[in-house]
């Protein structure tokens, strides 16, 4: 049965109750949320005066054995203590506070096991990566997820404490970065929700125009945010300062890619049900298969659904085919689709056009860093990055793009049904 409104069923109750948690895990996510964030606070003022604030080689030496440290202490103790979880959404949580603590360490180059840029031993660095990964990779495999933060932990499930949620740092410009990211993934969130209450109508239903309303809206909410945050964010502050939390890192003997914003089931709902993009295309079915485990159980279970249904664009194909053209409901209902297609597209253009160049294709370049190997959250290097971006960009938008399925044909068919 499909989870129409999922994101709102998996919210029941998601926000942990420490009075459920374990003293340990409750010592543990106090120190993320304080100790943890002032030290990498510190470290981050710290690389800010040097010359090239990308290295973080000999800088904060002390700091980072704090770091160490202390996150292997509380560690230490949750994996001896086992169980730690009560329940798979304070699960979820530990999860997270534990990748916190190894993204912290892949920022700060401090997870090598040769010990450099730090004077632990190379036996006490080894120890603690372990006993990290040995938590992260039982909270993964008893959820479903991958043993690292995703995305959710500092956006849709990010509970916050006294009116402040988690981040890596205190700096501000990584607050609004987390910030406007929540707010555009919540906006994909209801577009999506939105699309998927269409189904069961059909496309020809009175309240399909309605709830298509309700998802062009806010698509547009998205387009608002993403210039707000193309205004507001500074470019230096994230390249040098917010982006490297979020770089692939091992857990144990694998290497996991970074977290994404993109990492929830929304936006890819959107993409299958406009269909914009399809599910039969391998370079797009790649994607989906490549994110499955970065995103919640119940996001998963959605968006398997979603790949399995006829996208709403096929609908009103079939509807002019048929002859149902000259229809007032077609008209209407297909005119306020077509609107919804192109704020889609959109919301692409600005990520890829605006926020990717600004944030990191202009500042890489600047910086001599375009072919640095661990630039990319994603892991490839910048410039196969940047044409898979491209690629899923022209599909969002249904560009006129011959080397791709792009549906720019089929959405100009549809245009020139409403005038015929």
């Amino acid at each position: 049965m499909l989870k129409r409104f999922w994101y709102r069923e998996s919210n029941k109750n998601h926000q942990p109750d420490a009075k459920m948690t374990t003293e340990n895990a409750q010592n543990f996510d106090h120190w993320i949320r304080h100790g943890f964030k002032q030290i990498n606070t510190e470290l981050e003022l710290l690389y800010n005066q040097q010359s090239n604030p990308e290295n973080p080689s000999g800088v904060g030496v002390e700091l980072k054995n704090q770091l160490i440290r202390e996150g292997d202490e509380l560690i230490q103790v949750l994996l001896r203590e086992g169980n730690t979880d009560e329940g798979f959404d304070h699960g979820f949580d530990l999860l997270g506070n534990v990748g916190f603590f190894m993204a912290a360490c892949r920022r700060h180059g401090i997870d090598q096991e040769d010990g450099s840029d730090n004077d632990l031993s190379s036996d006490a660095l080894r120890r603690t990566l372990k006993a990290a990964s040995a938590l992260s990779l039982q909270l993964g495999a008893s959820l479903g997820v991958v043993p690292r933060f995703a995305s959710a932990h500092l956006e849709t499930h990010n509970s916050a404490r006294n009116g402040v949620s988690k981040s890596f740092t205190n700096l501000a410009d990584e607050r609004l970065f987390i910030d406007y990211n929540t707010r555009g993934v919540f906006a994909f969130i209801r577009a999506s929700e939105a699309l998927l209450a269409c189904l069961p109508l059909g496309v020809s239903h009175t309240i399909t125009y309605d709830l298509l309303v309700v998802a062009k809206n806010a698509l547009n909410d998205v387009v608002v945010n993403n210039q707000e945050l193309f205004d507001k964010l500074d470019t230096d502050r994230f390249f040098y300062n917010v982006r490297p939390y979020y770089k692939s890192h091992k857990v144990g003997l694998r290497e996991y890619r970074g977290a994404n914003a993109g990492d929830f089931a929304g936006i890819n709902v959107i993409d299958l049900l406009l269909g914009l993009c399809r599910a039969d295309d391998p370079y797009y079915s790649q994607l989906l298969v490549d994110k499955f485990l970065f995103m919640r159980p119940e996001d998963q279970l959605v968006l398997r659904d979603c790949m399995r249904r006829p996208s709403l664009m096929d609908d009103f194909l079939e509807c002019h085919q048929r002859g149902e053209h000259n229809q007032s409901w077609y008209k209407r209902n297909l005119a306020m689709f077509l609107e919804v297609c192109e704020a889609h597209g959109e919301t692409a253009l600005q990520h890829h056009n605006m926020l990717i160049k600004k944030y990191i294709e202009i500042p890489a370049d600047k910086a001599g860093l375009t072919d640095q190997a661990d630039l990319t959250a994603s892991g490839p290097p910048l410039p196969v990055m940047l044409r898979g971006l491209k690629k899923l960009c022209d599909l969002r938008s249904a560009a006129d793009v011959a080397d791709i399925p792009s549906r720019y044909a089929d959405v100009l068919r549809l245009k020139e049904s409403l005038r015929s």
